[in-house]
């Protein structure tokens, strides 16, 4: 299991959302408090953000070392400021291998994309079934080896089929396929996911079964107003509220508000 990270509202430095909250994706890395599987999150991390006055498509820093032990970090997210972010610190599930073309958050065109869960036994169940479902344009951006990587190839699939698909209906799409695929071949899988293509993240906590990964959501916290947060754990104490199962959320700025709304979809 993995700890994911999305924020969506004012401009912040990086390291207001990696470094100084009390429980912080750094601590989740060593020191996480609620994964069903594993210990430590040290296979790697990843950090995207947006910069729309210089371009529409995201930035990305990854590495395969633990985040605790990349001293160029501290840093670059003293100098990054951002509105949208997405950060992400791995458990790799055996016996996949530990190398940045599976080190996420993914990306395509203005999409990042984390997931924190697995398809049990992947390679031996569901990995030719997604790819048979993928048209070659969705198929050949797989660089790597991971569930992670066919799941978000499902959903640029199902974008593709329809270019003015929202978001989270592409989303609930690929999930729907994945729990076809799953029941047809008696296969446990979970999916939590944060998306994003910079004005609006999408989340989903599901799985085909239980147990569900943690996710929560914070909204117009004092120390962080105007913005809404999404993670596998609360970064401090404050007002989370615990995401349902089988939920897909969207987040997304309002012209009459500078405050993101949120949106809940059942799945």
């Amino acid at each position: 299991m993995c700890r994911l990270l999305g924020y969506l509202g004012s401009a912040i430095q990086l390291d207001n959302l990696l470094y100084k909250p009390d429980h912080s994706l750094i601590a989740q890395s060593y020191q996480p408090r609620e994964m069903t599987a594993g210990l430590l999150n040290a296979d790697g991390f990843g950090v995207g953000w947006y910069h729309p006055q210089k371009d529409e498509n995201p930035y990305v820093y990854k590495n395969i070392l633990p985040i605790w032990s990349d001293v160029n970090l501290p840093h670059l997210s003293r100098y990054v400021e951002s509105s949208c972010v997405l950060a992400y610190v791995r458990s790799a599930t055996p016996p996949l291998a530990v190398d940045l073309s599976n080190c996420q958050p993914f990306t395509h065109e203005n999409l990042l994309f984390i997931h924190n869960g697995f398809i049990h036994n992947f390679r031996q169940t569901l990995y030719r079934p997604i790819r048979n479902l993928l048209d070659d344009y969705a198929y050949q951006l797989i660089t790597g080896t991971t569930d992670s990587e066919h799941i978000f190839a499902l959903v640029i699939s199902e974008l593709r089929k329809s270019p003015n698909l929202s978001l989270e209906k592409a989303l609930i799409n690929a999930l729907t396929q994945l729990t076809q695929l799953a029941k047809s071949h008696h296969v446990y899988f979970s999916a939590n996911i944060i998306i994003s293509n910079g004005k609006q993240l999408v989340a989903s906590r599901y799985s085909n079964r239980a147990p569900t990964p943690t996710l929560y959501w914070l909204q117009d916290d004092l120390l962080y107003p105007d913005a809404v947060i999404i993670a596998s754990e609360p970064l401090f104490e404050g007002n989370w509220k615990n995401c349902r199962e089988r939920t897909v959320i969207s987040v997304s700025h309002q012209l009459t508000s500078q405050i993101p709304t949120i949106k809940i979809f059942e799945i």
